[in-house]
């Protein structure tokens, strides 16, 4: 019989669950009108204060079509992470001119572009061309990483070293200007934003520090390296120059052309324990989910996961796209696995990384929902223009391609910088697509007498057990995972709680299963543990969910049934929401359409949450 409890509300109350810990919501990961991509982008007037004022809960004007937007709930920390390359360049020129001294020879692509730079003049067809001619060409990667001018095509804009200076000097004191301890979060940050041959290498990089300690350094850009392990190596010479505390945060690996989690470094090298170790200590914590797609797994890498194919986004960041291909190193799932088979031979796991979403918006919005977003770019805030592709004629991605995700989770004791860097540093946090769905994931050998509908279960499961992000030590009987769920308190009611292990077989090989653990309403399992589907209560002429499926709670005890002693694993949570309306399906409503092109018209929003390790007596 299924381990399934419908938990009371009182369950979920904040006294019962978080007496110790709170959960708060945000986003790492926003571009302002300082990023060049942005501003080519029509993003001319959502700076970092737009951004601060819009993920508090103010109104404010959209850098586009100009009309007030708000978001739906305020976020409780953010973020503001402005690609380091060029910032505050092409914004500087376009509203205040250039000094031509600084141009030196320009060849033909610079050229092209002077009349643009002179004038003071943004042609939106060539703001266009500029943005695609940054993208790199298709090239192989670990050759690609070699090229310090980046294909050539970067240097297209002059360095005006001076604007970056005193645009990052900005942005370090709004950061602490809206910076309200206890109440809202801000976060000095930046990207890195290397793309060796049209593979996505990005992190973005933030430190608990205040404008004192940021102002002490400039952001670490690509075009002081494309090697992740040369910014991993000045993280470790600026924290301990400046005192501050630094993270970086790999993003969309599922276009990193299998690069992102490989077996071998970037440069074509081995692993070794100064490599590993450098990783494990700058990032603990990945984003699997957001704009340009989710990086949970995919359908050609896990065939006998039904809900695999979520999201996906075929498209690298190149020009003259390619045929996508998936790869195991742009994964959460078989990252996550490969990490298994590298402990093993290097004692260690590079790979032993927590979760979180969160957007990249680059419109200065942070908008995760999906009848309240905003788009990628600011263009895009036009239903009519999401039809467009990057590269007419060519096969491309459109504004409808683009997933209105996602958010980071974190459980964390206050409200502050250090508390919520320090969660995310021990990996208790999660990730989801948009809804704030509130998880609660615990492992131990024995939760004993432990009761789920219990007032004290927060103070309990924390006192036995190990929460998301941390490490159980195997021994001869099966772990046992207390899983807690609750919907989102605006959104749609739940689907089912998944646990989805990764393990390494007598042989050393990967494995994975899916297991559904808790579900709504009355459906069974069948011989192959596979579920019925839930259902879909979207009205398809309003996009409404009725909400007359689902479960507004779902809770688990369970016990891994297949459990061999002495094998690594991992476990992760997670958990999707009934159906309801996707961003474009709402678009195409608005235009008398009955699809936005080929996108699906609903979609099953979700949850995951950071593993916990299982970790065999030595």
């Amino acid at each position: 019989m299924r381990t399934v409890l419908l938990l009371i509300a009182a369950c979920f109350s904040v006294s019962s669950l978080a007496a110790e810990k709170q959960l708060l919501w945000g986003d790492t990961h926003l571009h302002t009108s300082y990023s060049f991509d942005a501003y080519t982008n029509n993003n001319f007037t959502a700076d970092p204060n737009v951004a601060y004022r819009y993920a508090r809960g103010e109104p404010v004007v959209h850098p586009y079509n100009r009309t007030r937007v708000q978001i739906e709930t305020p976020l409780d920390f953010l973020v503001v992470s402005d690609h380091a390359e060029f910032l505050g360049v092409i914004r500087h020129i376009h509203q205040q001119g250039v000094d031509t001294s600084e141009l030196g020879l320009w060849d033909s692509l610079k050229a092209r572009f002077a009349a643009w730079y002179l004038n003071r003049r943004l042609d939106e067809r060539d703001a266009a061309q500029l943005f695609r001619d940054i993208l790199p060409p298709p090239l192989p990667v670990r050759e690609a990483a070699k090229d310090t001018t980046v294909g050539g095509n970067t240097n297209i804009l002059p360095p005006m070293r001076s604007v970056q200076v005193d645009t990052w000097r900005s942005q370090t004191e709004l950061a602490d200007q809206y910076y309200q301890p206890g109440q809202f979060s801000t976060f000095i940050g930046w990207e890195w934003s290397a793309t060796p041959g049209g593979a996505n290498l990005h992190r973005v990089v933030f430190t608990d520090g205040d404008a004192t300690v940021g102002q002490q350094f400039h952001p670490y850009r690509l075009l002081d390296s494309q090697y992740p392990e040369d910014l991993w190596a000045w993280l470790n010479e600026t924290s301990a120059a400046t005192g501050a505390n630094f993270l970086s945060i790999p993003h969309n690996s599922n276009l990193s052309k299998g690069f992102m989690f490989d077996d071998r470094r970037l440069r074509g090298t081995e692993f070794d324990s100064a490599y590993i170790e450098l990783r494990r200590q700058w990032e603990p914590v990945t984003e699997v989910t957001q704009l340009k797609g989710d990086s949970e797994t995919h359908p050609d890498l896990s065939p006998d996961d039904e809900f695999a194919d979520f999201e996906t986004f075929p498209f690298y960041l190149q020009v003259n796209q390619s045929s996508y291909q998936a790869k195991t190193g742009d994964y959460m799932r078989t990252a996550l696995m490969r990490g298994l088979a590298l402990e093993q031979q290097y004692g260690a796991n590079p790979y032993q990384f927590g979760v979180i979403g969160s957007t990249d918006a680059h419109t200065g919005i942070a908008s995760a929902e999906e009848d309240n977003f905003w788009g990628k770019m600011a263009t895009d805030s036009v239903p009519e223009n999401k039809s467009s592709e990057w590269e007419p004629g060519i096969r491309s991605p459109d504004g409808w391609a683009m997933s209105a995700s996602g958010l980071a989770a974190v459980w964390a004791e206050e409200n502050t910088r250090e508390s919520i860097m320090a969660a995310m540093k021990r990996r208790e946090v999660y990730a989801t697509t948009g809804p704030r769905i509130r998880l609660q994931f615990y492992g131990a050998g024995d939760f004993g007498e432990l009761d789920l509908t219990s007032a004290d279960l927060y103070a309990e499961a924390t006192r036995v057990g190990t929460p998301m992000g941390g490490e159980l030590a195997g021994g001869d009987s099966a772990p046992e995972f207390i899983i807690l769920a609750d919907k989102d308190p605006l959104g749609a009611n739940l689907d089912r709680i998944q646990v989805v292990k990764g393990w390494l077989d007598a042989g050393g090989e990967p494995r994975e299963r899916v297991y559904n653990v808790s579900w709504s309403g009355e459906r069974e399992l069948d011989a192959a543990g596979k579920l019925p589907a839930v259902g879909n209560s979207v009205e398809l002429t309003t996009g409404e969910v009725s909400n007359n499926i689902g479960a507004p709670q779902l809770s688990a005890r369970w016990s891994d049934p297949d459990y061999v002693a002495g094998q690594p694993a991992f476990y992760y949570v997670r958990v999707l929401q009934i159906p309801t309306a996707r961003h474009s399906y709402l678009d195409a409503l608005a235009l008398g359409r009955e699809q936005a092109q080929d996108h699906p018209n609903t979609l099953q929003e979700r949850a995951y949450s950071s593993p916990i390790w299982l970790k065999p007596a030595p």
